[in-house]
């Protein structure tokens, strides 16, 4: 009999909010395939710390490193374990796996094999920054990383300008950006969409957690002032 593949979120930065199924299912599997053997190997020791009885079975828990570089040749590994009745979780460094991060191909490939496949869910920063943004949460678009190639880039988000004629879908637009192109990025916006409004999101759920809701010029002499630090989460609305 096949085990089961789980993909668990975990916290995406106060360990206090994984989920309690989350916990048990990483307890109870055989191996866990997570991003960072050394982030994971933390969090499980934070859950072992704060139940001692648990220490013993965290610490017998196989890390697989899977990543998107190696991922190619990690499939069958994984694929071929599960066969063996193994059960598995998928993990990503933080949040919940696949979302911008590796895992869908793994995914994709138990689901042809007859794998079955779990979802633990839990944290996510893209759930997290749309209901705190105070932005339309009924229709959402969420792109993950804008391209970074400039010129991909600029096409990508001429794109969206496509949402101010339509008149029945308005969606809020999410995407991820790196505090490297974050300037550069929100100079692009101003120059295609104007000045708009927008949110910003960064160290969500962390000790110095920042939802600024502002005109994209505020951001721009803000983070001029600021060297801009984390994730960022970026949301509009043209409604």
């Amino acid at each position: 009999m096949n085990g089961t593949l789980f993909v668990v979120a975990t916290p995406i930065g106060n360990l206090e909010d994984i989920a309690l199924r989350a916990i048990k299912i990483l307890k109870s599997v055989d191996a866990i395939a997570c991003e960072d053997t050394r982030k994971t190997g933390m969090l499980m020791k934070h859950l072992s710390l704060s139940d001692p009885n648990m220490q013993e079975d965290y610490a017998k828990t196989r890390l697989i490193s899977y990543y998107e570089q190696n991922e190619a040749h990690r499939i069958p590994e994984i694929i071929n374990s599960l066969k063996n009745g193994l059960n598995i979780a998928l993990v990503s460094d933080a949040g919940t796996p696949t979302i911008s991060d590796p895992g869908f191909k793994l995914v994709r490939e138990c689901i042809r094999e007859g794998i079955t496949v779990e979802s633990i869910p839990g944290p996510s920063s893209v759930i997290s920054s749309l209901v705190s943004s105070g932005l339309p949460t009924d229709k959402f678009l969420f792109i993950g990383y804008l391209p970074k190639k400039e010129g991909k880039k600029i096409k990508l988000l001429n794109e969206f300008k496509c949402f101010k004629t339509l008149k029945q879908i308005h969606p809020t637009i999410i995407f991820f950006e790196s505090p490297y192109r974050l300037l550069k990025t929100l100079g692009n916006m101003k120059e295609i969409f104007g000045d708009i409004d927008i949110v910003i999101c960064r160290e969500l759920t962390k000790v110095y957690e920042e939802i600024r809701r502002e005109k994209i010029s505020n951001s721009i002499e803000h983070f001029s002032k600021t060297n801009p630090k984390g994730e960022f989460v970026i949301l509009f609305n043209f409604f």
